[in-house]
């Protein structure tokens, strides 16, 4: 069972940085896949933040984050990573790692980012 598990997360301020990691356990595989970040606040929907693919690195941004966040991955630790600066409240939600691979959509269990203004 492919464990996906976000850290990372937390308080920060207005303008501040915060970098979250998201860390895949019982994952093997020799094809490629995607890595995406996904948020969620209060009374909104799930909403696309960023992907980054596992062989060329190639990444993509929502408008949102483009510019100030950065998606990455290491491939020998299985882990991805979302540095996000320029902080605004409205980054404030719930960030969830994904995985697509195979066919398949593995997610982590979330994790909180709020920011203050």
């Amino acid at each position: 069972q492919v464990q996906l598990v976000e850290s990372g997360g937390g308080l920060a301020q207005a303008g501040g940085s915060l970098r979250l990691s998201c860390v895949a356990s019982n994952f093997y595989t020799l094809s490629s896949y995607i890595w995406r970040w996904y948020r969620q606040s209060p009374g909104k929907e799930r909403e696309w933040v960023a992907l980054v693919t596992s062989t060329a690195g190639s990444t993509n941004y929502a408008d949102s984050a483009k510019g100030r966040f950065t998606i990455s991955r290491d491939t020998v630790k299985k882990t991805m990573y979302l540095q996000m600066n320029s902080l605004k409240a409205e980054d404030t939600a719930v960030y969830f790692c994904n995985l697509h691979s195979g066919g398949h959509d593995y997610w982590g269990q979330g994790i909180q980012v709020t920011v203050s203004s």
